[in-house]
């Protein structure tokens, strides 16, 4: 089955490196991009996605002024990461400050991308989540 899904706590190391989730480390074989994400996380692509990320943005661009500003930030922002020989790769100080990482960090599959979350902010957002799947359809 293709897509990323799970969640998993990890660590960064002193230097801001990640050790990758087993079960997602293979799909990053050929590369990954980081980029500032939604909500103050950061997300990680695979090269295909990140194309199609890519040209979604570059899309939002020609709308308006505020789109180009953003998709100016977002772009210079991405960071091109490459797995070492221990499934790691860099988080580099910019994307860390962003997302507000220390060294305890929240890895979680969202489908066609991995999100790399602070602890504290993953929380505040699952609650209210995890709570209308108790509710059911009514609640969303």
């Amino acid at each position: 089955m293709e897509g990323f899904f799970g969640r998993y706590d990890h660590r960064l190391d002193a230097k801001g490196r990640l050790t990758l989730p087993a079960r997602f480390s293979p799909s990053f074989s050929e590369g990954a991009f980081l980029s500032s994400y939604s909500d103050g996380c950061l997300a990680l692509w695979t090269p295909v996605e990140f194309g199609i990320r890519m040209r979604e943005m570059q899309e939002k661009a020609s709308t308006s002024a505020k789109w180009r500003n953003l998709v100016r930030v977002w772009a210079a922002g991405t960071y091109q990461a490459e797995k070492d020989a221990q499934a790691r790769i860099v988080i580099p100080p910019h994307l860390r400050a962003f997302a507000e990482l220390g060294s305890e960090v929240v890895i979680s599959g969202v489908i066609d991308h991995v999100e790399i979350w602070n602890p504290a902010r993953w929380r505040e957002m699952e609650e209210p989540q995890e709570r209308m799947l108790v509710l059911g359809e009514e609640a969303i």
